[in-house]
């Protein structure tokens, strides 16, 4: 029989989210007249907005037709799809991209998870801690990250602590590496990246011949108006940075599976004889080989969130997340919690009581007050001691859950 790709075996007994349904699972089987309310995975519960509604009919009507049936499509995305997110996403805030630079893909998690694998198995990673999980454990898998210890810390990667004792800003790694890890708005977090900190990570980068992919799946979150949007707004950034970005959390997508990538044309990457390669042609390459193109109909859904309609319908989703970030935050707050993020972001962090691990917080949580949320050591070993809660719930379970835990819960 074959042998089995070892590096799977190092990978810590259970993904975060799978282990969170589990609980959950055996909590409602054990208890079936609760009323659990989960504010734990960051799933939206909005419906789509009526004209990406209508951009799916209309697409559903052109695959009816033989003269508008499309098959497959281009690997990488549609055209029309890739000029509009390069002309309104950047090109408003002065980024200049060329639509050959966007990669159209079937989920942001899927681009976080396999972008490690155009770079070299001995590659030397960084990712702050706590993190989303995909990041840390794609590259276990891919034999970067070697065993972890007693802390959840592997030995072959570079942690970069992100806690209130730091305003949740990782400091440069004292370090080479190869690849970096950041997430602003960041998830889990809340927290996001000021100009003055993205240009520190773009000179580290460019001074070390490092790149940075950049997850800003939570962009259109932002409201300070001094926070950049996109790393490409620092000067240098397409030298040594690769961005993703998704329509999961902005359009409501969780369900309809579209994101993009964005790799600039002049980020290099050096293989073992000293020859420089684009890393936009080998991201091509990946594409070409291990995709058939999201499909017709989504993209076209996408490309009606760019029209004015579209778009205003859009930041009418947005502002009520927001709303239900500010009611958890002001909620967790007046119950005596410390509290981060829930500002520039639809999730919100906050110290678990003295003395109680994440865990244990989330079976009491979960126990006592019959709600969902994501403990903080699930995203790395920096995240003990917190817990994280998302507004993605509808308003009733918002406002219920947060007078559950006024009137029972406290630190």
């Amino acid at each position: 029989m074959p042998r089995i790709n070892e590096h799977y075996l190092n990978l810590r007994a259970s993904y975060l989210f799978a282990e969170i349904r589990r609980r959950t699972k055996a909590f409602t089987d054990s208890r079936p007249d609760a009323r659990v309310i989960d504010l734990g995975v960051g799933d939206v519960t909005r419906p789509l907005p009526p004209a990406v509604v209508r951009a799916i009919h209309d697409a559903a009507e052109d695959m009816a037709r033989a003269d508008t049936f499309k098959g497959y499509g281009p690997y990488t995305g549609y055209e029309w799809l890739r000029a509009e997110i390069a002309a309104q996403d950047f090109g408003t805030r002065g980024v200049a991209l060329s639509p050959d630079e966007v990669f159209v893909s079937d989920g942001g998690k899927t681009d976080s998870a396999t972008l490690q694998e155009i770079f070299a198995t001995d590659a030397v990673v960084a990712v702050m801690d706590p993190v989303y999980p995909v990041y840390a454990d794609s590259n276990v898998v891919a034999g970067r990250a070697g065993v972890a210890d007693t802390t959840g810390r592997y030995a072959g990667m570079v942690y970069l602590p992100c806690v209130a004792e730091n305003a949740f800003q990782p400091a440069l790694p004292d370090r080479h590496v190869d690849l970096i890890y950041l997430c602003y708005p960041n998830n889990p977090t809340g927290a996001v990246a000021t100009r003055e900190a993205l240009t520190r990570w773009v000179e580290y980068a460019r001074a070390e011949e490092a790149v940075i992919f950049y997850d800003a799946a939570y962009e259109a979150y932002i409201v300070d108006e001094d926070v950049p949007h996109s790393i490409y707004e620092i000067p240098g950034a397409r030298e040594v940075a690769i961005e993703s970005r998704s329509f999961s959390k902005n359009a409501g997508f969780t369900g309809m599976r579209l994101a993009y990538t964005i790799v600039p044309k002049p980020i290099m990457g050096r293989s073992r004889d000293g020859r420089m390669h684009s890393l936009n042609a080998l991201w091509t390459r990946r594409m070409n080989m291990k995709s058939n193109g999201a499909p017709y109909v989504i993209q076209k859904a996408a490309a009606a969130i760019y029209t004015p309609e579209g778009a205003k319908q859009v930041r009418a989703l947005i502002e009520f997340y927001m709303a239900n970030a500010r009611m958890i935050r002001d909620g967790l707050e007046s119950a005596g919690f410390a509290v981060y993020g829930g500002r520039n972001a639809p999730y919100i962090w906050f110290r678990t009581p003295a003395g109680i691990g994440s865990w244990d917080f989330f079976d009491r949580l979960l126990g006592e007050v019959q709600i969902v949320g994501s403990p903080g050591a699930g995203f790395g070993p920096s995240g003990e001691g917190y817990f994280r809660l998302t507004a993605f719930g509808s308003r009733e379970h918002t406002e219920d859950a947060i007078a559950r835990i006024r009137a029972r819960l406290s630190p």
